[in-house]
């Protein structure tokens, strides 16, 4: 089976929002086992979205378009897809009795225009919106299924989860069943090499690699006549993956992330943590208490950016930043102790290092980094020269703390190494 993913709206060809919604249908897709060969974005205009549209009925099974169904004249992609299947659109009571409470429950004016959302094609399947006015549809025409759904994350999201997924999975024939690797310490160049002669044989299951800032997703899909039987194919390759990678998986539960593994290492050890962040000003503490029941043990993040606030916050020396410089071994190991000391952290990490574009120089280009990681009193500092923009050195200077804080972990705690990937560490 093959899908085609069509989103709608002007204002993501402008760059005005970031289209989150392709990104989250084609992972729900692979999940499914349902083919995705191609993607468009088309602004709110009935002659070009048409012609998308017909074009993608001609390749695919399942046509899947998001956006575009709202009240006003520029909303368009029903009538343009009904058009297209030669359906009617008629007044759905429900829907329109939906609308018409979700106004008066917010003592909002209800107005003409709004009865437009409530018209959906001849014969189709309603998705009925508990989290907006715009019902989702289903629509068959010949030998294309049309799945529309509100552009808003907030409403697609559940409908998808909820009404569109179910409704795949009962007219594709098979059961699929996936699971996600989560890999990191290393990069996907290394990951695809280690998997070449599985991903080569790949057949049923397949396997598929997913590169992100500092971490490889490898999502193993198998197809069935039942998901007992699906999950029976895909568990002897992950066993074989985690065999090969070890303790650089930390979840193979897809809703688990980098810095949640490193919470629940803490958290399950007792432990408390504290930042010192100079080059990524924040971010890498902005992800921890990003996860829930990080205050249970994180204790406090200091950004010394300058030389004088790492001196005064975090006691680094003075003779070390003139011998050294900020940017430096030396540095790095005195801020994650005295971070450490300063707040009586069990566990503590720091940053630093030259983001760009300027404050590069032969011997200590941009994207010079240096991290410590603190554990118990053991420290250590690794060096890593990372490349791109500033934002993205950052981003990657973040993900290297995280990484490297979880491996000083799994090296400190007895026994830790040997946890249950299942679990989220």
């Amino acid at each position: 089976m093959k899908a085609e993913i069509i989103c709608v709206g002007t204002e993501i060809l402008m760059g005005n929002i970031v289209n989150t919604n392709a990104a989250y249908i084609s992972a729900g897709l692979a999940g499914l086992g349902i083919s995705c060969y191609y993607q468009s974005v088309v602004g709110d205009n009935d002659a070009r979205l048409k012609e998308v549209f017909d074009e993608s009925s001609k390749r695919a099974d399942i046509v899947i378009l998001s956006g575009g169904l709202g009240p006003t004249e520029d909303d368009l992609t029903k009538e343009t897809v009904s058009r297209a299947l030669n359906k009617k659109l008629i007044l759905d009571d429900k829907a329109w009795k939906q609308i018409q409470k979700f106004f008066e429950k917010r003592n909002l004016k209800l107005t003409d225009n709004n009865k437009k959302q409530a018209y959906v094609p001849e014969g189709a399947k309603v998705l009925y919106n508990k989290n907006g006015t715009a019902p989702g549809i289903i629509v068959e025409g010949e030998g294309v299924t049309a799945i529309l759904l509100p552009g808003p994350p907030g409403e697609l999201i559940p409908m998808w989860d909820n009404q569109v997924v179910p409704y795949l999975r009962s007219i594709s024939g098979e059961c699929f069943y996936s699971e996600m690797v989560k890999i990191c310490g290393s990069g996907e160049s290394f990951v695809e090499t280690d998997l070449k002669d599985l991903i080569d044989a790949q057949d049923n299951p397949t396997i598929a690699t997913y590169a992100k800032t500092g971490e490889v997703h490898v999502r193993v899909t198998a197809k069935a006549g039942s998901e007992k039987e699906a999950h029976k194919l895909v568990k002897p390759v992950v066993k074989e993956i985690k065999k090969r990678f070890g303790s650089k998986i930390f979840t193979t539960d897809e809703s688990v992330t980098l810095e949640a593994s490193v919470i629940q290492l803490l958290f399950e050890n007792g432990l408390t943590l504290a930042a010192a962040e100079s080059l990524t000003g924040g971010m890498t503490m902005s992800r921890l208490i990003n996860v829930p029941g990080a205050s249970n043990v994180v204790k406090m993040g200091f950004v010394t950016y300058s030389n004088k606030s790492k001196r005064k916050a975090l006691g680094v020396k003075r003779s070390t930043l003139e011998k050294f410089g900020s940017v430096s071994e030396q540095c790095a190991k005195e801020m994650v102790k005295g971070c450490a000391s300063a707040v009586k952290a069990d566990v503590a990490v720091s940053l630093t290092g030259i983001a760009g574009p300027d404050g590069g120089t032969d011997e200590k280009p941009v994207g010079l980094t240096y991290i410590g990681v603190s554990v118990l009193g053991s420290i250590k500092v690794k060096k890593y020269l990372f490349s791109g923009e500033r934002e993205k050195i950052r981003e990657s200077a973040t993900a290297a703390a995280l990484t490297l804080l979880r491996q000083c972990l799994l090296e400190s705690l007895p026994g830790a190494a040997g946890e249950d990937t299942e679990s989220g560490v």
